[in-house]
This record gives C-alpha cells, structure tokens and sequence, in this order.
C-alpha cells in the first residue's frame, strides 16, 4: 500500500473567509425563555460563534493534529487520511478506532498516549497498542465518494483493506456512533480479522427483530423507548435519511448554521443532558470538531450516510458474529442503553459487559483516560 505522509494545512484565505461569514450572520429570533425546547438556544450559538471568530486558534489545532503521524492512502480510489502511531519496541497489539457522527478523527486524539504509552499513567506497558484512527470517507481529511450507495458496509471494506495494507492481517477495534456500525458489519463480514471488539453503542447495528421474533419485557421496554426517543428527537435523521440533499446549502454555507446543527448534538448527547456543555468539553475541542468539518466541506457528505443507511444491508434473521464482544455502557440516554439479551442476538459472544453510569456519548473526548483504561483491560482479558 502506498502510504505518504499527510501534513494538514489550511490556507489564509480559507480562514478569512470564515471570519467574514462569521461577522456577516444573519441571526434568527427565539422564543423568550424556550431554553433548549425549540433547538438550540440563540444566546449559546452567538456565545460560541464569537469564541470561533475572535479567540479559537485553528493554527494551534493545526500543530497539534500535525504532531501525531498522518499519512494518507489509496484504497479502491478512495483517499483515506489515517493517524497511525506505534508503540516501538514491544509486540504491540494493533487497534482501529473509527470516528462517530457529528464528529471526526480529532475526538480520539487524546486517546493514543494512554493506549500507546500506557505505562506513563501507571498501565502495564505489556498492554499497548499501535493506534490507527482513520477520517471516515466523507468525513474530515477523507474524500467524500459523489456515487449513490456508498454505505457503512463498504466502509468497513476499505477500512479492513487499510489494517491489511498496514500489515495487520488481524487486529483490535473499538468504534461507537456511525464507528460502531462499520465496525459492526465488519465482525460479521470479516470476523477472522478481528480480535476484538469494544464499544459504547451495542445496539449499533441492531439485531434482526422479525415478526415472529419473541423479546424479553427488557427489549419491550428499551425497543419502546427508541421509538419515542425517535418521535421526540428523531427529527434530524428522518430529514438527513430523506432529503440530506436540501439540507445541504445551509449547512454548507452558513458556519454559524453548521456549527449549531453540530454543537445541539454534543449537547443533547452528552450526558447529563442538561446544564453546561462546556463543563464537560472545552471551546478549543468543540470547534475544533466543527472547523474540521467546515473547513473539509464534509457536513454534506456526512449526513447522507444516513440516507444511504437506508440502503445498507443489514443483519437479518441468519447474522451472528462470534468476535469477542466488550461492553461498555456510559451514562447516555436509555436509547443507547439496550439490554444485554438484545445484543447477543448480533454477538453472543460477550466477555465483557460493564456499566460506567457516567459520561456521555462523546465519552472518548469527555474522559480519554477512563475510556482507555476499559479498551485495555478488555484486550488484556483476551489474551
């Protein structure tokens, strides 16, 4: 595989741009006193557009993504930017850790020194990890494919291709969000790769559940709170699974706009679900996530991975994966919360299935250490 190094830049006159965008927004009215009832509120994005235009320093984000290894590849005409460090010196365990949605790559930064140098916070250095995190394709560095049917399973290909082409014929993963659907059609598509998998969002793909299918009055209940999670929060998806198309010229044009759409999701998926965001995420990280996908062009792209999940093939009545299967279970709305029977329709084989009660659903950003600490205890009880 041919791999160059990728170093990120962004030009001047994209950065100015932004700014004068920014400085140019057009704001909406509010409901006096909604608070998050109707969406966002006003006072939060302004607060949080000011911050971007005159005190976030994308040339510091930009020092900070270049310090790890970069490097991008070809697969199948598909670009993929991956960070791809290694821990020298031991026979370190290789480990995947795909991007969820509305995120990128940069949630997982923090990650890699406790899961490649373990023991500078009191780890085993036995348990390291080479840690490979890819942009997604259509999100940040990778390109975005402009042909239908592009879905999380071919996904999980390109990415099975990348580990391969890196010279890990099996290897560790770990993913939540759209990361734990790729990687779950990945365990049941190329099982002899994977090691393990580890992750936040079990019910991610979820199992086939038919007709005749008969559930425990725990799946009655968390199958019935999806529903209703989904009538009263639901709303972005059906528009992002229908029309993402028409979305699409707000979004991409007005930064103020996107980073709302992005930033009402970190909030409202947070956990706890109410009070102050950046108790729990600084401004530096938020915008972050947001500049890279303003910046790539990619909000667009993103969202029609819900359109084409529509299309997506999968698991039916005949799927199971026998990978060994950890869980981790944060404090996250119940919708992400399913219980352990529902799971095992999909994967059986659970050897790790442990509740947090804390943290939210971009738990690897709110509390990377915590996070790695549970990936390398579950690999370790694997070996």
């Amino acid at each position: 595989m041919n791999l160059k190094p990728f170093t990120v830049h962004i030009e001047d006159k994209e950065i100015e741009d932004l700014y004068k965008r920014l400085e140019l927004t057009r704001w909406p009215d509010e409901i006096r006193d909604s608070k998050w009832e109707y969406g966002i509120p006003l006072d939060f994005v302004k607060e949080m557009v000011s911050y971007w235009r005159d005190d976030f320093n994308w040339r510091k984000v930009e020092n900070r993504i270049n310090s790890y290894s970069n490097y991008m590849t070809n697969i199948d005409g598909h670009d993929i930017h991956f960070i791809y460090e290694r821990e020298n010196g031991r026979n370190a365990q290789p480990i995947l850790i795909p991007h969820g949605w509305p995120s990128t790559f940069y949630e997982m930064l923090d990650l890699i020194p406790y899961l490649t140098h373990p023991e500078q916070f009191g780890g085993d250095p036995e348990d390291s990890f080479d840690v490979i995190i890819p942009s997604i394709p259509g999100h940040g560095f990778s390109s975005s494919p402009l042909t239908s049917g592009f879905e999380d399973r071919q996904v999980a290909a390109l990415l099975v291709k990348l580990m391969n082409g890196l010279g890990y014929t099996r290897f560790g993963v770990h993913g939540y969000d759209l990361g734990a659907s790729i990687l779950g059609l990945m365990c049941l598509d190329y099982p002899e790769s994977i090691i393990g998998y580890h992750t936040t969002s079990p019910g991610n793909p979820s199992p086939y559940i038919g007709q005749d299918t008969i559930l425990s009055e725990a799946e009655q209940e968390f199958l019935s709170y999806c529903k209703q999670w989904y009538g009263e929060e639901g709303g972005y998806a059906h528009i992002l699974g229908t029309k993402p198309q028409t979305m699409a010229y707000a979004l991409h044009d007005s930064p103020a706009g996107m980073a709302a759409f992005i930033l009402e999701k970190w909030y409202l998926w947070t956990s706890p679900p109410s009070g102050d965001l950046l108790q729990h995420f600084s401004n530096e990280v938020l915008m972050a996530n947001v500049s890279i996908y303003w910046y790539t062009q990619t909000m667009n792209s993103s969202n029609r991975f819900y359109f084409e999940g529509k299309h997506t093939k999968w698991p039916d009545h005949t799927d199971f994966s026998q990978v060994p299967h950890g869980v981790l279970l944060t404090a996250t709305q119940a919708h992400e919360r399913p219980p352990r029977e529902y799971v095992e329709r999909l994967f059986p084989n659970i050897v790790s299935w442990k509740e947090l009660h804390k943290g939210g659903h971009f738990v690897a950003a709110e509390d990377p250490q915590l996070m790695a600490d549970h990936i390398r205890s579950f690999f370790k009880s694997l070996s």
